[in-house]
């Protein structure tokens, strides 16, 4: 039966939520002008506002503030529950479970010693306590057990929150710190449930351990498998007309409350199942980038503040000044930083890691929070904790997450990690940037013929290998084709396979792009007549929301394309297109050394006269203008690692400046970008690519944006 909370009960408890979230706001943004998380000041909101200041001001308003009835807290705790949950499926979000895979040793060793160490510490700790701290209800070995548990976990979603803040998350010691601290987390969890198990009933289960243990396995097992295939197919099915942030949004939080139920089922909080849904739904590829964000928004700015600042609520300070409490809390802080440092350090060590690498890492996962306040929680309804052991244990993560935060901006000033982390960074930090060549999925229609395979081989060149390819079979004549060629092409990356069916070719690639991809690749042979490229070519242009890679292999060739490009012609105009084809003239140019020549074409019926070879003018506008597009789009290029060469010619006619381009520099590629227009029902993507298309003999590739992006908006 639903008991409804009375006027005064609503009044409380949003005046709950206002203080909390201004409180927790005003200290987080203190925090981050003085340079820190914004998660300390959330976590020091709290402290402010429960028995150890506010209570001690204002005892009235205090107990008004957070009476006593049972109700009222439960209502705050749900919402701050739910917080952390958000929280939790954001880090899945940003997990690279590939990554981890690639640093597994590191990840395994630094898990097992951040583990162990620090629990010979806290046992060791726990059994020197004194009996003071001991509940009235609890033995000395409980009560050890308790203590070892609370100081050994680390908070995955604090760590998330700092690593995030700080733009760490992305760093390979990153990564494996949230590895170790998930596995903290479950590790915590399983230790909990045993020794909460232990303290009601004076004696360990090994069947309820054992039960516990298998049901996480299997729960990990089948989330992973089949749970992901039904969210991806979740997913699928809300992108179906297109992008779809609502339905998007309502697969995020019923599989975050699918698997929450699922792990809090199997006595391990719903929290772990959280991260694991944020896991599985980053890993689908019917999920659309934008979910984050809003998810993110959300949690940020109302949900984990509720949650960090109702944390630090029940700390009471005050109990410190009874007898010696302030000294063995010293001593327990002490041990909390000290074991978890060197146990996090000897693995890192021990896995080959750099000492700035495991210095990091131990400074990292010293951050605590939720894990071990229900660990204090727990320890205190079962009686192994006191009022006095309880705050002593809570102040803990406030400490820790401090010292977690200012020792690792201490620790990574001015420290990118090796060459090989620092290439990877800022191949992410570029791709991010681009407007096409990213690491999204690519459709690539292909029925089998030489143009696809030169299609596939132009995504091979220019796009980066973990950008993952679907090739669409298109039926051609009731038969499917042979697409094995264009597969084994892309081998160097994941490569699905699927079929369209339908009449309409065009528009099932249409569909089929609505679901989760970056961009369409799609190679043609020679222009049909009254087309500008092909039917299906010219219905995928005037309908896809997707930009369009066509690939238009060149004249003569008894192969698809040849093994590397020599040179490249790329016009530069300062457009956004042009930009795109910048994008895959570059990354060509990276993969296989080719020759980038940037050009610019002088809109002119004749040249300037010349006096001794040096022209009249040289201060004219015009040629002013087309120097400085060439010097940005030489930065760009600089920043890839390539050295264009420039190139500045003089004509009425910008194709056919470009065809003579190509011949005279022996250029084997061209690459043009445009902007599709719709005239009279026909796509123009502009006379130069038309001309360019009809006259030279080159490879030509043309990335083509389309009037309508995927969520609907006009370019």
């Amino acid at each position: 039966m639903l008991i409804p909370l009375d006027e005064h009960q609503l009044l409380v408890f949003w005046t709950q939520l206002l203080v909390l979230v201004t409180m927790a706001r005003l200290c987080g943004e203190l925090m981050r002008r003085i340079n820190l998380p914004s998660v300390i000041g959330q976590l020091a909101a709290g402290v402010i506002l429960g028995p150890s200041i506010f209570g001690r001001v204002w005892e009235d308003g205090f107990h008004w503030f957070l009476p006593d009835y049972e109700i009222s807290s439960g209502a705050l705790l749900a919402v701050s529950w739910l917080g952390v949950a958000l929280l939790l499926v954001t880090a899945g979000f940003e997990t690279d479970l590939a990554l981890i895979r690639r640093l597994g040793k590191a990840a395994a060793l630094v898990t097992g010693f951040s583990l162990v160490v620090p629990l010979v510490g806290g046992l060791a700790v726990g059994l020197l306590l004194p009996d003071s701290f001991i509940g009235a209800e609890s033995n000395r070995t409980v009560f050890a057990l308790f203590v070892a548990a609370a100081l050994s976990v680390s908070a995955l979603a604090v760590i998330a929150k700092i690593l995030s803040e700080l733009g760490l998350m992305r760093r390979d010691f990153g990564q494996i710190t949230v590895a170790a601290g998930m596995a903290n987390d479950v590790v915590g969890w399983v230790m909990l449930a045993i020794f909460a198990g232990f303290a009601a009933s004076g004696e360990v289960s090994v069947t309820a351990v054992l039960k516990t243990v298998i049901g996480l396995a299997m729960f990990l097992a089948i989330a992973m498998t089949i749970g992901q295939r039904v969210v991806d197919q979740a997913l699928r099915w809300v992108r179906r007309d297109g992008a779809n942030i609502p339905g998007a949004m309502t697969v995020v939080v019923m599989t975050m409350l699918v698997y929450g139920v699922a792990t809090q089922a199997l006595g391990i909080e719903a929290v772990l199942g959280a991260f694991v849904a944020g896991v599985v739904l980053h890993r689908s590829r019917f999920q659309q980038p934008e979910v984050l964000h809003h998810v993110e928004s959300l949690t940020t700015t109302f949900l984990a503040p509720v949650f960090f600042a109702t944390a630090g609520l029940r700390v009471d300070l005050g109990l410190l000044g009874e007898d010696d409490a302030l000294v063995w809390a010293l001593i327990v802080i002490a041990v909390a930083i000290v074991f978890k440092f060197a146990g996090a350090f000897i693995g890192a060590r021990l896995a080959g890691q750099s000492g700035r690498a495991a210095t990091a890492l131990g400074a990292g996962l010293n951050a605590r929070g939720a894990l071990e306040i229900v660990i204090a929680s727990v320890g205190l309804s079962l009686g192994v904790f006191n009022e006095t052991a309880y705050t002593v244990i809570v102040i803990v993560p406030l400490v820790t997450s401090i010292f977690a935060a200012v020792s690792l901006r201490i620790v990574v000033r001015d420290w990118r990690g090796s060459e090989a982390e620092q290439e990877r960074l800022d191949r992410e930090e570029a791709l991010s940037r681009n407007l096409v060549v990213k690491s999204s999925r690519i459709l690539l229609p292909s029925q089998g013929e030489p143009a696809s395979i030169a299609a596939a081989q132009l995504v091979q060149f220019a796009w980066p290998t973990e950008a993952p390819v679907t090739v669409a079979s298109v039926r051609s004549d009731g038969e499917w084709p042979d697409v094995s060629v264009v597969e084994a092409v892309l081998d160097e990356r994941e490569v699905d396979h699927r079929q369209l069916k339908g009449d309409d070719v065009a528009g099932s690639i249409v569909s089929e792009s609505l679901l989760g991809y970056g961009v369409i690749a799609v190679g043609v042979a020679a222009r049909h007549e009254g087309q500008l490229y092909s039917p299906m070519v010219d219905e995928l242009l005037l309908n896809a929301t997707l930009p369009l890679v066509i690939v238009r292999r060149a004249r003569g060739l008894d192969r698809p394309l040849p093994a590397a490009f020599s040179r490249v012609i790329v016009p530069v105009t300062g457009t956004r297109s042009s930009r795109s084809a910048q994008e895959v003239a570059f990354s060509i140019s990276s993969t296989l050394g080719t020759e980038v020549v940037l050009t610019h074409v002088l809109n002119r019926t004749s040249p300037l006269p010349r006096i001794f070879g040096r022209r009249v003018r040289d201060d004219d506008p015009a040629v002013l203008v087309a120097n400085q597009l060439v010097e940005t789009a030489s930065t760009f290029a600089g920043e890839s690692g390539i050295e264009p060469r420039s190139l500045l010619k003089e004509s009425d006619t910008a194709g056919t400046a470009l065809v003579d381009a190509a011949r005279s520099e022996t250029a084997d590629l061209v690459v043009l970008g445009a902007q599709l227009r719709n005239v009279d029902g026909r796509p123009f993507l502009g006379h130069t690519v038309e001309t360019v298309l009809e006259q030279s003999d080159a490879t030509v590739v043309v990335v083509a944006h389309p009037r309508r992006s995927v969520n609907g908006d006009a370019h």
